[in-house]
C-alpha cells in the first residue's frame, strides 16, 4: 500500500498521507514521500497547486508518529526529527506554487503545524483541530509557534497551545485558522475547483507574491524557527516527555 498517494492533472499535485491505520501520522516514511514529492515539483517547475489531504473521512493527520519516534530520546535526536520536518514545511511554504490543505477530518499537534504551513485551507464541517504537543510535555517542533502567532496572534496562539482545546470547523475559520469550510460530501470537489482557479497564477507570479507577503512580515522568522527548534530539542529528553509517551503507547496496546 502507497504510504503517500500522488495524482497529478493538470498542473496539479494532490497528495495524501495514506496510514489510516496510524491516523495519517507523519513518520520518517511519509517524510522520505513528501521529500521525494517537492524534489520532483521544484525539478519540473511546472506544478502550480498543491494539495494535501489525508486518507479516509476520519483524521487529516495526527501529528508525528508518537510509536514511530518512541526511540528517539536525546534532545540531538528530537532536534534532528523537527530539522527534517522544519525543512520540508519551508519548501512547502516558499515554493513556486499555490499549496492548499484540504482537512478532510481530525487534526492534532503536528498535523496542526503542517496545515500552517500551507497557503491556503478548507475544512469539513466535521474537522476537528488540536494543538496537543503539551498533552506529551513538548512545545511544538515544527515552526508551529512562529505560524500560529503570525496566524491568530500571541494570546489566542497561547490559549490553544496551553490549553488542548479541540476547537471545531467553525472556531477554525472565525478565528482565520483556515480559510474555508465545506460539506463533507463536497470536500474534494470544492477543493478541486479552488486548486483551478489558483492554477490560472504562472509560477513566477505566485513566487513573486509568496515572497512578499513574507518579507512583509519580517520578523526575522529564521531565528525564532531555530528558537523553536533548540527548545523543543531540550523538552524531547526531559523524563517528563518519556514518561507521557510510555504512558501514551502502554494505552495504545490495550
Amino acid at each position: 500500500m502507497a504510504i503517500v498517494k500522488v495524482n497529478k492533472k493538470k498542473q496539479i499535485y494532490w497528495v495524501e498521507i495514506n496510514r489510516p491505520e496510524s491516523n495519517n501520522a507523519i513518520d520518517f516514511e511519509v517524510m522520505d514521500m513528501l521529500e521525494q514529492i517537492l524534489d520532483e515539483i521544484e525539478k519540473n517547475g511546472s506544478t502550480r497547486v498543491l494539495v494535501m489531504s489525508g486518507a479516509g473521512n476520519r483524521y487529516f493527520a495526527s501529528g508525528g508518529n508518537i510509536k514511530a519516534f518512541a526511540e528517539l530520546k536525546t534532545a540531538e535526536e528530537g532536534r534532528q526529527m523537527g530539522e527534517r520536518m522544519t525543512a520540508i514545511l519551508h519548501r512547502i511554504e516558499t515554493g513556486r506554487f499555490w499549496s492548499i490543505a484540504s482537512i478532510n477530518g481530525e487534526v492534532y499537534g503536528g498535523g496542526c503545524e503542517l496545515l500552517l504551513a500551507f497557503d491556503f485551507s478548507i475544512a469539513s464541517k466535521t474537522a476537528t483541530f488540536a494543538f496537543s504537543q503539551a498533552s506529551f510535555g513538548l512545545p511544538p517542533a515544527w515552526g508551529g509557534i512562529t505560524r500560529l502567532v503570525e496566524r491568530v496572534g500571541r494570546s489566542r496562539a497561547l490559549e490553544w497551545l496551553g490549553s488542548n482545546q479541540v476547537l471545531s470547523s467553525e472556531d477554525a475559520v472565525s478565528t482565520g485558522l483556515i480559510n474555508k469550510l465545506s460539506i463533507t460530501s463536497e470536500l474534494r470537489r470544492n477543493t478541486w475547483e479552488w486548486a483551478l482557479e489558483l492554477a490560472r497564477v504562472e509560477p513566477d507570479l505566485i513566487e513573486e507574491l509568496k515572497n512578499g507577503t513574507l518579507r512583509a512580515l519580517d520578523r526575522n522568522r529564521e531565528a525564532s524557527f531555530e528558537s523553536e527548534l533548540d527548545r523543543f530539542a531540550h523538552f524531547w529528553s526531559t523524563a517528563q516527555h518519556h514518561k507521557k509517551v510510555a504512558e501514551f503507547l502502554k494505552r495504545s496496546r490495550r
